[in-house]
């Protein structure tokens, strides 16, 4: 009970462990992974396609695409092909089918169901505030950080810190310590954000990579009016559509 937030109405936390307690106890969730899937999915999306989020590339991930007449990305990001760059799905057309592979974004996309997500970043972080709160008062965002690379544990990430804050101070209603921190998180960067993004160590470490283009998208704040919801589609599983009205509470 103490980790709940449930006195408040916007509940943050990270990773895993955070989608497992407020979840269960909030009308939506927003997965926040500013670098990359969030951003990534918010272009893809943006752009009419439909991305099924999917927690690695394995054997099932190749069957599931083909089960569900998709093409599988390059999880280990790639521009000369759609992958988790951001970059490489910006000339996607509209009806596009993306199997999108994230061991952050999609598995906690996928370990928040059956409660409603959104894929929230700072490129849509006004249009996801909105959708939001179509579903209620209660909403939980999660940052979804980072994985160390010698035991894969969690490392809370800058990016998705201030994304989650970008998000939050769109929001109404009484803000739990965790969510005001990321709001004050958000504001302190705004000032000079792409900045920050590029100095943040997971920025650093995309550009050293060759990925300064995914890093420039991300920083993009409030430029895509997108927001990204989870639906069932019949004999297709889980997939990110745009939030029209056809998929929104009345």
């Amino acid at each position: 009970m103490f980790f709940e937030q449930q006195e408040f109405d916007i509940r943050c936390e990270w990773g895993e462990h955070g989608v497992s307690v407020l979840a269960p106890i909030s009308d939506v969730v927003i997965v926040v992974d500013v670098l990359s899937f969030s951003t990534s999915v918010d272009i893809a999306v943006s752009r009419g396609a439909t991305v099924f989020p999917y927690s690695r590339k394995d054997d099932q991930a190749v069957a599931f695409a083909a089960s569900v007449h998709a093409e599988l990305a390059d999880p280990r990001r790639s521009q000369s092909k759609f992958s988790l760059s951001p970059q490489s799905l910006t000339h996607l057309t509209p009806g596009a089918r993306i199997v999108l592979p994230s061991p952050n974004g999609a598995t906690l996309t996928m370990a928040a169901k059956p409660t409603p997500v959104l894929a929230g970043c700072l490129r849509n972080a006004p249009a996801v505030a909105r959708a939001a709160l179509r579903y209620g008062s209660k909403i939980a965002v999660i940052p979804a950080g980072e994985r160390w690379f010698d035991d894969y544990s969690l490392r809370p990430s800058y990016e998705d810190l201030i994304g989650a804050g970008a998000i939050i101070s769109h929001l109404r209603g009484s803000l739990s310590p965790e969510a005001g921190g990321a709001v004050a998180a958000f504001q302190a960067a705004r000032p000079a954000l792409a900045e920050r993004l590029r100095q943040c160590s997971s920025g650093k470490e995309l550009i050293e990579r060759g990925f300064a283009a995914d890093v420039h998208l991300a920083a993009q704040l409030d430029a895509s009016d997108c927001a990204p919801v989870l639906v069932d589609l019949a004999l297709s599983g889980s997939a990110f559509v745009r939030a029209t009205e056809e998929w929104l509470p009345a």
